[in-house]
């Protein structure tokens, strides 16, 4: 085999490889819609004070540089579209909550290389009902994956985020 046809073969497995760790599954704004069943409601803002910042830093482990997160709510059910970090890019995820528990989870864009398994619904599936217990933990145990153990944390810690968020601004 010649060098010029190694070379092709490693730019063109590099590419598909650059294109796997970024896919979109779903886009937020197709989430939001079948999350509530109708058209996409005008998004919110959740301005976050000291103590918003302080409990999702608790949450996360490390700092959170936003001012404020966008949500869309309907009748007391609010969708929020969260980012985290896995290894080394963000996961975005939509989380719909409906009467204080998560109704579901979905990966919307995945960008890391491996561990993109949490996208399957044999994953996501394990956070539905799920609820913040008031040490803000969930009510359930979430089984890992091999191998994506910071995806799995990522997309667990974001559902901590969504269940706290709610409960600030579906207040009974």
């Amino acid at each position: 085999m010649k060098l010029t046809q190694i070379l092709a073969i490693a730019i063109t497995l590099t590419l598909s490889f650059a294109v796997l760790a970024n896919s979109q599954y779903q886009a937020p704004k197709a989430f939001i819609s079948q999350a509530f069943n109708a058209p996409t409601p005008k998004a919110k803002v959740f301005w976050l004070d000291d103590e918003a910042l302080k409990v999702i830093e608790e949450i996360l482990s490390h700092k959170y540089k936003k001012l404020r997160v966008r949500y869309w709510q309907q009748e007391g059910e609010t969708v929020w579209i969260l980012d985290e970090i896995g290894k080394e890019s963000p996961i975005t995820v939509g989380i719909h909550v409906k009467e204080k528990q998560i109704a579901q989870t979905k990966v919307l864009i995945y960008r890391e290389s491996r561990g993109d398994e949490v996208r399957h619904d044999f994953f996501t599936d394990q956070f539905k009902a799920a609820k913040l217990n008031k040490d803000l933990t969930l009510d359930r145990h979430i089984d890992g994956i091999t191998g994506a153990t910071l995806s799995v944390r990522a997309l667990t810690k974001l559902s901590r985020i969504a269940l706290w968020l709610d409960s600030r601004v579906t207040r009974s």
